[in-house]
This record gives structure tokens, sequence and C-alpha cells, in this order.
């Protein structure tokens, strides 16, 4: 059974290294003028109204790549909620108040408002200039523990309802489902960027669809990360194991 595996990885590893070989010996000489891929996604790009290249590969040219990557964020917090939730043999202990030294408190403080607008902006503004929803959501849900450096646990449990981070999180997933079927209720084909008018070029308005697309990717990374460190938290900081066990 161990050769019949071995030779079955063999040949589809074969297989796959004769077409990683035929792929590059077609590459575009390194450093020429000739750049195909990139001729096209600037041209499709500027068709669409779309500022941004990058936005525009992300949540149009290849949208339904998008999907997947973001379903595996979605699938990687869903495992960990579940492998880090309370066991039977663990129990919360509510921790004392934090001391925190006023040069960090007064600069984590400072800075978190200013890292919560800086990432709404990058979410928003994704289809325009670099960045987007999953470079703003991160932005945006790591500011948001500049609370926990700058008070302590119990703060940042008072500002964050994991419950409302949670409902985001997948509101986000079926808000980015839901506009790519709407491209097939429409006649088109999923994920399509036809629904919405293009706009004008450079303002928040244009690219069709990328913006919402855009926007549901940011709620949902923000919220994932949110969730995710608040179940890292708990059992860093709350959640212990019960004398005798």
């Amino acid at each position: 059974m161990n050769r019949l595996r071995l030779g079955l990885l063999a040949v589809g590893g074969a297989g796959l290294a004769a077409l990683l070989v035929a792929a590059c010996l077609d590459l575009p000489d390194f450093g020429g003028s000739r750049h195909p891929y990139g001729d096209r996604a600037v041209r499709a790009s500027l068709a669409r109204h779309i500022a941004n290249t990058i936005a525009s590969v992300n949540f149009d040219q290849r949208a339904y790549d998008t999907l997947g990557e973001m379903s595996i964020l979605f699938a990687a917090v869903l495992g960990c909620v579940v492998l880090l939730r309370e066991a039977r043999d663990e129990r919360r202990a509510r921790p004392e108040p934090a001391e925190v030294v006023r040069p960090v408190r007064r600069y984590a403080l400072l800075v978190l408002p200013v890292a919560l607008l800086t990432g709404l902006y990058v979410i928003a503004h994704g289809q325009l200039s670099p960045g987007g929803g999953f470079q703003g959501g991160v932005v945006a849900a790591t500011g948001l523990h500049l609370l926990y450096l700058g008070a302590d646990h119990g703060a940042l449990e008072r500002v964050r309802p994991l419950g409302f981070f949670e409902t985001a999180d997948s509101l986000g997933v079926c808000a980015y489902l839901v506009l790519g079927a709407a491209g097939v209720l429409a006649g088109t084909a999923f994920l399509a960027n036809t629904l919405l008018p293009y706009g004008t070029f450079d303002t928040l308005s244009s690219g069709g669809t990328v913006p919402l697309l855009n926007a549901a990717v940011g709620m949902e990374v923000a919220s994932a990360v949110v969730v995710l460190l608040a179940h890292f938290l708990d059992q860093a900081v709350e959640i212990e194991e019960e004398p005798g066990r």
C-alpha cells in the first residue's frame, strides 16, 4: 500500500513538475518590456473605472479567488473558536484591574482613534489607493485592542461585544455571497461586475460592485480578527484550570 501511494505521488509530482517547467519556459524575459498579464489587468481596471489595479484584480477579475481566501479566514477563526472554548475542567476568573504606566496609557489611548479611523479609511478607499478590506480590517481590529494596552481587559470587553462581532463576521461572508449570487440572478455570472454603473473614475462610488465587495471583506476581516484575539485573550487572562484537575 505504501509503495502504491508513493507511486501515485511520484506520478502526480512528475506531471506537476512538467507543467511548471513548461510554464516557466514560456514566461517573458526578466526585465523585458512585455508584461501581458499586467497590461491586461490595467486595461480591465481602467475599463471598470477602478483606480487601484490590485483592487480590480481582487474584487473583479479574480473575485472568486478572494471568496476562497475570505472563506479560509472564516473557517480558521471558527476552528480556533471551537478549540479555545471553555472546557469542562476550566472556569472563568475575573482578572484584577491592570496597572498601566502613564506613558503607555497616554500613547495607547491617543493612537486608538487614529488607528480605527485609519483602518476605516483604508477599507473605504480600497478601490482608489493601496489597501482595501483585508489590510484595513486588520488595522481597525488591532487598533481596537490598543485599549487593552492602555487600560485593561475589562475595559476592552465593555467596548467589544463579542456576539456583535461574531454576527458581523458571518454577515460579511454572506454579503459577499449575496453580491455574487446577484450577478447570476441578473443573467450574467457569479460575482460578475455588471450590476451597478461604474461611476466617475477615482471617486468612492466608482468601480461598480468592487466597493461593496471590498466593504464586505473589510467587515469580515475586522470582525474575524476581533473574535480571534478575544478568544486568545480569554485563554490568557480569564480562563484557568479548576483546582484539583
